[in-house]
């Protein structure tokens, strides 16, 4: 039996028709879903003064909504020894503003703006090379006001460890409302696999998590990649090459699971609980850029943070070759999409048509 409702499409004002199956979510959860509609369109945001986008892998949306900020790898993979800003904000129709932080990062990777404006980005130094040739730089997570001053670094700069005081490969950063600072410290092999936690003036307070494939709850991870919070104050944790996001209170007590939203990336929650997730890397093919994933194709899955359904998917157009998709995925308040695309170097926006 299938049952057939009619809603409003993420609270856009546009009517969609949603099918689910009698399972529930059960069946999202174990077939791939890539049979979702795709109501949008999307162009390349533009660079100022002749700059080709690097890649992205970053976007968050400023407090006023409608702002967003974005990383560019000083157009390349990697800003050691450039003299680019990495860091560069868009106003709501897509139209450049300004930019800061040349100098400063080596291999800018995740990006969170908090409920201040200011904008917290992770440099991750990564075994295989990327952000590698850094002085005194990488392997930390800063700060920065809007207008770009370093408020505060999380981590050692320029050195790897696994103290409290240091990160192995800070993949991305999220900041509670009450101010807690919740870090993911583990991109790739031969990283810490950890979720670290401080309070706002940047103590450390806990950590839980350690490399490996068991089962959701068990806090094991690999590669950890994105976090975020929805409105209920729960933390979503990226742990993508599990193709999962595992789901924890701010204190570290497993709650859910969810495979639905495919291999995550990046995740980004909005102010009406709409969920966002990037995969960058799905594919049955070997040079897709991480372990096979079935049937599952890379793009952006667009559902609820409450029951976790999802009801749209922008595909990757190139979903079978080397990694494409967008890493990095933001929405600002009247659902306006950005990818921030690593293979094929860009910053996408989408707009529902």
């Amino acid at each position: 039996m299938v049952e057939v409702s009619r809603k409003w499409a993420l609270g856009l004002g546009m009517a969609a028709l949603i099918i689910v199956s009698s399972t529930g979510l059960t069946a999202q959860e174990n077939e791939p879903t890539n049979d979702f509609p795709n109501p949008y369109e999307g162009e390349v945001l533009p660079l100022p003064d002749g700059r080709t986008w690097g890649s992205t892998a970053g976007v968050d949306i400023a407090p006023d909504g409608k702002h967003a900020w974005v990383i560019d790898r000083c157009g390349s993979n990697g800003c050691v020894g450039s003299d680019l800003d990495p860091i560069l904000l868009y106003d709501g129709d897509g139209n450049f503003v300004r930019s800061f932080g040349a100098g400063t990062l080596a291999f800018p990777h995740g990006i969170h703006v908090d409920q201040e404006g200011n904008v917290w980005v992770t440099d991750p130094v990564l075994n295989d090379g990327r952000g590698a040739g850094a002085n005194e730089i990488g392997s930390d997570v800063i700060k920065f006001s809007p207008e770009g001053e370093v408020l505060m670094t999380l981590g050692t700069p320029g050195v790897r460890g696994d103290s409290p005081d240091h990160f192995s490969a800070p993949s991305d950063v999220v900041v509670g409302t009450d101010g807690d600072i919740f870090v993911a410290d583990g991109h790739g092999t031969g990283t810490n696999e950890r979720i670290m936690k401080f309070d706002r003036d940047g103590n450390f307070l806990m950590q839980w998590g350690e490399p490996g494939f068991g089962a959701c709850g068990m806090n094991q991870f690999s590669s950890l990649h994105a976090l975020e919070i929805g409105s209920q104050g729960r933390l979503f944790v990226g742990d993508r090459d599990n193709n999962r996001i595992q789901i924890f209170d701010q204190d570290g007590t497993y709650l859910d699971c969810w495979h639905q939203f495919s291999r995550p990336s990046g995740i980004h929650i909005d102010q009406d609980d709409n969920i966002y997730v990037a995969d960058s890397e799905s594919s049955n093919r070997p040079d897709a850029g991480g372990p096979p994933h079935g049937d599952w194709q890379r793009g952006i899955r667009i559902g609820s943070a409450v029951d976790g359904r999802v009801r749209y998917f922008i595909p990757d157009p190139e979903p079978t070759g080397g990694s494409s998709a967008a890493e990095g995925v933001a929405a600002d308040r009247d659902g306006i999409i950005f990818g921030a695309e690593v293979g094929l170097p860009k910053m996408m926006r989408y707009e529902l048509q």
